[in-house]
């Protein structure tokens, strides 16, 4: 499976070798803040966990590496060149794919039909030529079954899958086409067990294909499992910056639980 995924990844990348980069990044509406010296790096082949709770700051993280909201102070860079997105196109066109929560999947429509969603193949160049449906059929079901993912029938509405399986095309559609990096808006918020440990799966596998994979999460042992990096975001300032290696679950899990705030309550309730 991950030999498949590597097929279309960059195959110039080295494992470690920074993709994108913050430093000191910020965002600003108005008076309100929602971010304040950000500062992280999305290397090849490694997962990189953001966490944090409701308001934290991750949607607007996710907005300005994606391209829809563009930062109000510090640096962001993509293969060390400084960036400042004015549109999600931008932001794809340098290698940037993410896929959000709700999918943004059209639930009536075929697989292949949300596979190729805004990138359809056209038979000849001109601006009303058809749409190869023959060959998007095709390669949507040959590039799912090289994932590992099988569907009944390429030609049922997406909204009859699991959302497991629905992630799990999603990220089989964003490496097709050529991502280097990818991100995942809280992928496994509103699966059960064993559909959350498919998205892991190919999570873990776009990760050792060489892909950056940035997972936004409020779930510490779902991103422990993933995970080689982990950041935790509280009102928009970052709380936790460190390597696997350097951390535990239960540290990640209790820093996410409100670390000495919630030590500090556990102690007033005792009372």
């Amino acid at each position: 499976m991950t030999d498949t995924i590597a097929e279309h990844a960059a195959q110039d990348l080295e494992a470690g070798s920074p993709l994108v980069q913050m430093e000191n990044v910020g965002k600003a509406y108005g008076a309100i803040r929602a971010l304040e010296g950000i500062n992280l790096t999305v290397n090849a082949g490694e997962v990189t966990c953001v966490l944090g709770d409701n308001g934290a700051g991750k949607s607007t993280l996710i907005k300005i590496i994606s391209g829809l909201h563009p930062h109000t102070e510090g640096t962001v860079k993509v293969d060390g060149a400084a960036v400042h997105f004015s549109s999600p196109r931008e932001s794809l066109d340098h290698g940037i794919a993410t896929v959000y929560q709700d999918l943004a999947v059209v639930g009536l429509m075929e697989v292949w039909r949300n596979f190729f969603l805004g990138s359809e193949i056209r038979k000849g160049n001109y601006p009303l030529a058809p749409m190869d449906i023959k060959g998007m059929r095709e390669i949507a079901d040959a590039e799912l079954k090289k994932m590992g993912i099988t569907v009944k029938d390429i030609n049922q509405p997406i909204g009859t899958l699991s959302g497991g399986q629905r992630q799990c095309v999603a990220i089989a559609r964003a490496v097709y086409f050529g991502a280097r990096v990818l991100i995942l808006d809280e992928p496994t918020a509103a699966l059960g067990v064993k559909q959350s440990g498919v998205v892991l799966k190919y999570t873990a596998a776009a990760r050792d294909a060489g892909l950056g994979v940035v997972f936004i999460t409020h779930n510490p042992h779902h991103a422990y499992m993933v995970g080689d990096h982990f950041i935790i975001l509280k009102l928009g300032r970052c709380v936790l910056d460190k390597k696997r290696a350097e951390v535990s679950l239960d540290e990640l899990t209790a820093e996410m639980a409100g670390g000495q705030e919630l030590a500090e309550l556990s102690h007033e309730l005792e009372r």
